[in-house]
């Protein structure tokens, strides 16, 4: 599986941005506006139906509270590369230690409104990985088949006004969960990549 993936994906962080919240509806999108660099890990687990790991938002938080995401965030001036973010905070929210994640590459990257211009990286966790989320920051973790977000059938477009603008975004609905927005727009990125 991991050698599937490496032939499909980045092997270097690309140097711009490819995509952003307004892919959808390029009309809409401002002329410039800046970002904070981020990095988020998509943990790819090779069972016998390969799943994507997911993480579910506290309502707490000040920023995308309650929404689905892939473990990440803002780069600090430590880390070295998007590698060292995604995997620094993967341990942070999950509890996945980085020896269990082999890193197969990287996927465009992403743009959002809110700020953060994410380069997402890819890793395929290796068995016996434990889940220690932090109660702050992840309110439940959860795995989707790879097959269910890579058929085109399971995923939509919406809109909806969010900071007083109609948006469009790509969402897919699993297991109760909503999978919406920039989330939704890498998965995508992804099931292009696997095709």
């Amino acid at each position: 599986m991991l050698e599937q993936l490496r032939a499909r994906l980045l092997q270097a962080p690309p140097d711009m941005t490819e995509h952003d919240d307004y892919d959808l509806d390029p009309a809409h999108r401002p002329a410039q506006f800046g970002a904070v660099r981020a990095a988020v890990l998509l943990p790819v687990i090779a069972r016998a139906e390969p799943t994507l790991l997911l993480t579910r938002r506290t309502e707490k938080l000040a920023r995308h509270s309650g929404q689905v995401s892939f473990p990440g965030g803002r780069s600090e001036a430590g880390d070295l590369s998007p590698i060292e973010t995604a995997l620094r905070e993967t341990l942070e929210e999950t509890g996945i230690a980085p020896s269990f994640v082999t890193v197969a590459g990287y996927l465009d990257r992403y743009r959002t409104g809110t700020g953060f211009d994410i380069q997402p990286v890819v890793g395929v966790l290796s068995g016996g990985f434990a889940l220690a989320p932090d109660p702050n920051e992840v309110a439940e973790i959860f795995e989707v088949p790879l097959a269910f977000l890579a058929d085109p059938a399971n995923r939509r477009r919406e809109s909806r006004e969010i900071a007083g603008r109609m948006r469009r975004f790509y969402a897919f609905t699993y297991g109760g969960h909503e999978i919406w927005g920039a989330t939704a727009a890498i998965i995508v990125n992804l099931a292009e990549r696997m095709v």
